[in-house]
């Protein structure tokens, strides 16, 4: 019956409460990231100019002499070649940094995220003490502004039951326990 209770209460709960803050990206970061992006990028580019020079030269020998030439443009294939396997692992090497910023930032943005949802717990605990502690105002009001007792007693018997180990059941219990004294103290009055 109790658990029934707490989950009824825990439901609504939930359903009050508010979706978390959208996160915020830091700007510096993102800049810092932006810029050695074009510094991998632009020395990319040098390095494809480069090869294309040595290309372009490669033709522009051709012209001289045919046995010269032949061994100069074999030279220049194999520069080339080595050039071009250059150039490939640059471009591997840029292509994995900026998977590897990739996946940092968003594992980071992650962590934030993360960082900034309230601990579950805490929050539900939250709620089950403000539950807690409305029954006991109104129980409080009962008793105290409307007078009717045995509305307040049933009110601070049900925190007692629903929430045996929080402070507001403890307040429930020595509220109880001075509305049976008062009792007690007018039954003895009446007596006397």
């Amino acid at each position: 019956m109790t658990e029934n209770k707490i989950k009824n209460l825990l439901q609504k709960a939930d359903q009050t409460a508010g979706a978390p803050a959208p996160i915020s990206a830091n700007l510096a970061v993102a800049v810092r990231r932006r810029a050695n992006r074009r510094h991998t990028a632009n020395l990319a580019v040098r390095i494809a100019a480069a090869a294309i020079v040595l290309f372009a030269l490669g033709i522009w020998s051709f012209s001289a002499k045919k046995t010269r030439d032949q061994q100069n443009i074999v030279a220049l294939q194999a520069q080339i070649e080595q050039l071009r396997v250059q150039t490939d692992a640059t471009l591997n090497l840029i292509r994995e940094v900026l998977d590897a910023e990739r996946k940092q930032r968003r594992l980071n943005e992650l962590r934030a995220e993360l960082a900034s949802i309230p601990d579950p717990m805490e929050e539900i605990r939250k709620q089950v003490d403000k539950t807690a502690f409305i029954l006991v105002y109104q129980a409080n009001r009962m008793y105290r502004e409307l007078d009717q007792k045995d509305s307040a007693i049933q009110a601070y018997n049900r925190v007692i039951e629903l929430f045996p180990q929080s402070r507001w059941a403890e307040e429930a219990r020595q509220t109880l326990s001075e509305i049976k004294n008062n009792q007690l103290n007018n039954s003895k009055g009446d007596l006397i």
